[in-house]
C-alpha cells in the first residue's frame, strides 16, 4: 500500500504506487534476464546499489552483473508483497524479496536462498519515478544440496565469520572469487535503524539518499 501523502490526492498516489511497483519488479525481472539497456532505465543517473558482494553506481554494477551473467553466474530474484510511503516526488519502497544462487561448494551442487528486503530510495525527476539507492535488508539464509543424496561439509569457522542474516550467502559468494561486505542491515540491529534513519530523512527532503557503507571486512 501507499500511505497517504497530504500533498497528494488519492488517484495521483495510486497512480505512483503502480509506477514504483512496475519499477520493483522490472529491476528483477531484467537483471536476472540480462537485459541490461531496459535495466538501467529503472534507475535514475545517480543511482547507486549495494549487493552482498558490490558496492557502486548503477551503470557498474550493470557491467560487473553482465560479466557474470556471461561467465555463467546463476543469481535470481524472486519478489513478494510491497508497502511504499510517498511525499511529494519523493519515495521509500519495502519490498520482500528471496535472492537465490547456485553454484558449486567442494564440488558439491547447491543452492543458496536469501530472504530479506529491497530498500528503496525514489524520487521523481521530470515526471518519471526512478530508483536513487538500493540496499538490500538480509533477514536470514539457508543453503541446499541440489542432489539429495550428496553430502555437504561447510566450515564452521568461515561460516560463522558472516553475519547471520546472510552468512550461507556470504560463503558460497567468497568460495566462487567475490569479496564480501560485513556489517550489511539485518532485520534488527543498529544498521538497519540507521537506514530507516536515512528513509525518513530522504522524505524529508535531505540533499541525498543516506551515506554509502563503509564495507570493512
Amino acid at each position: 500500500m501507499t500511505y497517504p501523502s497530504p500533498s497528494l490526492p488519492p488517484s495521483e498516489l495510486q497512480s505512483d504506487l503502480l509506477e514504483i511497483r512496475r519499477l520493483v519488479e522490472d529491476w528483477a525481472l531484467l537483471r536476472d534476464a540480462g537485459r541490461w539497456d531496459e535495466f538501467a532505465a529503472v534507475w535514475h543517473e545517480d543511482g547507486w546499489m549495494t549487493a552482498t558482494w558490490f558496492q557502486g553506481p548503477f551503470r557498474e554494477f550493470i557491467r560487473v552483473s553482465r560479466e557474470g551473467f556471461e561467465r555463467g553466474v546463476q543469481i535470481a530474484h524472486f519478489l513478494g508483497g510491497l508497502t511504499c510511503e510517498v511525499a511529494g516526488d519523493r519515495a521509500i519502497a519495502q519490498t520482500k524479496m528471496k535472492i537465490e544462487q547456485r553454484a558449486q561448494l567442494g564440488g558439491v551442487g547447491v543452492d543458496v536462498t536469501c530472504s530479506g528486503r529491497f530498500y528503496d530510495f525514489l524520487e521523481r525527476r521530470n515526471g518519471r519515478w526512478g530508483i536513487v539507492r538500493r540496499q538490500p535488508i538480509y533477514e536470514r539464509d539457508r543453503v541446499d544440496v541440489i542432489d539429495p543424496a550428496a553430502t555437504l561439509r561447510l566450515d564452521p569457522a568461515r561460516l560463522n565469520a558472516f553475519p547471520p542474516g546472510y552468512r550461507h550467502l556470504a560463503y558460497l559468494q567468497e568460495a566462487v572469487g567475490y569479496t564480501v561486505m560485513r556489517g550489511l542491515p539485518a532485520n534488527t540491529g543498529p544498521e538497519v535503524e540507521l537506514l530507516y534513519e536515512e528513509g525518513g530523512a530522504w522524505l524529508s527532503g535531505s540533499a541525498t539518499p543516506g551515506v554509502p557503507l563503509k564495507g570493512a571486512v
